[in-house]
């Protein structure tokens, strides 16, 4: 029984010391703007952090970053297919001010995607402004020219955790976004957004305050 109670107690002391070194490993690994990565990026804001362990992040010339933003653990930032592709624009991803992306989401763009000011999203959100095409019911699809359109975001914006943004999206100020919606489309401020694909649930007006369904 001493054996037993001794191995607990071992584990137990183990495990303490690794949950707390990968909590210095995590805080050591945050980027801040101090840092010499940071100057990688198009730009990277005074208060703006990317927390540890960072996901895939590449072609970092190309994305922007506000300032105050916070970046989750696991976000994946990319620009293009490969660190070294030049780009037809730039940035070709804008975080705005005081946004949080969380944890494990994707935001992969090609061409244009902005988020606007004190955007939050809860985990493993995807966004991206690029689509496989099948224009060409003879080709595999994966080897078919894929189609893009710029995706925008208003500010205050929040997004659920499992929403998918697609190409083309352009969403007003403040709309709330369902977990696990599906978007694409143009949308008008202050809505509600739920399903799969996303519609208007609600809509907001200074008359009547919050209505159900689309605005008339």
């Amino acid at each position: 029984m001493t054996l037993v109670n001794n191995r607990i107690r071992f584990r137990q002391f183990l495990g303490a010391r690794v949950r707390a070194v990968r909590r210095y490993v995590n805080e050591v690994a945050t980027v801040g703007p101090s840092d010499p990565y940071a100057r990688t990026f198009q730009y990277f804001g005074k208060g703006a952090a990317l927390l540890a362990p960072q996901g895939v992040i590449y072609n970092e010339r190309y994305l922007s970053i506000g300032d105050e933003a916070l970046i989750g653990p696991n976000v994946c930032l990319t620009a293009g297919i490969s660190g070294d592709q030049t780009m037809l624009s730039s940035p070709v991803v804008s975080i705005g001010r005081k946004c949080i992306i969380g944890r494990g989401s994707h935001i992969i763009g090609h061409w244009s995607i902005v988020l606007g000011d004190e955007i939050q999203t809860g985990p493993y959100v995807y966004i991206t402004d690029q689509n496989h095409s099948y224009d060409d019911p003879t080709s595999p699809v994966g080897w078919q020219l894929p189609s893009e359109a710029a995706v925008r975001i208003g500010a205050g914006s929040w997004l659920g955790a499992n929403v998918v943004i697609l190409p083309g999206t352009e969403l007003g100020r403040n709309t709330v976004v369902a977990a696990g919606a599906v978007v694409r489309g143009t949308f008008p401020d202050h809505v509600v957004l739920g399903g799969v694909p996303a519609k208007v649930l609600r809509h907001y007006t200074p008359d009547d305050g919050w209505q159900p369904g689309p605005p008339q």
